[in-house]
């Protein structure tokens, strides 16, 4: 037995009688979903070349599922991205793999968010970039507060903080869309 699963067969003795027929793979089941949640590998980004195309590039609505560092507990929602292209522009299926290599990891919602806008902003150079995320968190509505509600984050780059008319097309496009 691996320490993981060491430690979730401690937590079921506290709890529970490990011993019990529901119980006793338990501990192995935990220890390979963690991995499964846990363990990413950077995706290979796919870019092309822009072809002269200036306008807003939007990706509404890419589902994730990331667990809070502080209480290992699931939160989720969606993530919308959009930039401006300078020279590049990427393949849309790696927007979603972004998403999902950087929620694969103990996460606030605000480093989850500014995490994928500084890696797009390395990858891609784009003249703006704009990330936008909504989260319900279970560490709030299970326990604590036990209240729900939606976070928003957003990470803003280049011109999407310098030029108003950019942002605010970018929010209207991922609010109405």
């Amino acid at each position: 037995m691996d320490s993981i699963q060491q430690s979730i067969y401690n937590i079921l003795n506290k709890y529970d009688d490990s011993c019990r027929e529901g119980l006793i793979n338990t501990p192995k089941r935990v220890a390979k979903m963690y991995d499964e949640l846990l363990q990413s590998t950077e995706p290979d980004i796919t870019v092309f070349d822009s072809n002269g195309y200036d306008q807003l590039i939007v990706d509404i609505g890419i589902k994730y599922y990331s667990l809070c560092e502080h209480h290992i507990i699931p939160f989720f929602g969606d993530v919308s991205i959009g930039y401006l292209p300078r020279e590049h522009i990427i393949g849309l299926s790696k927007l979603s793999r972004i998403v999902q290599h950087f929620s694969r990891r103990l996460n606030t919602q605000e480093y989850f968010t500014q995490n994928i806008a500084d890696y797009l902003q390395h990858k891609l150079h784009p003249l703006g970039l704009g990330v936008v995320t909504t989260g319900r968190h279970l560490c709030k509505e299970m326990r604590g507060a036990k209240s729900n509600g939606i976070m928003v984050t957003s990470a803003m780059r280049g011109m999407f903080l310098t030029n108003h008319q950019i942002k605010n097309e970018f929010l209207s496009l991922i609010h109405n869309g």
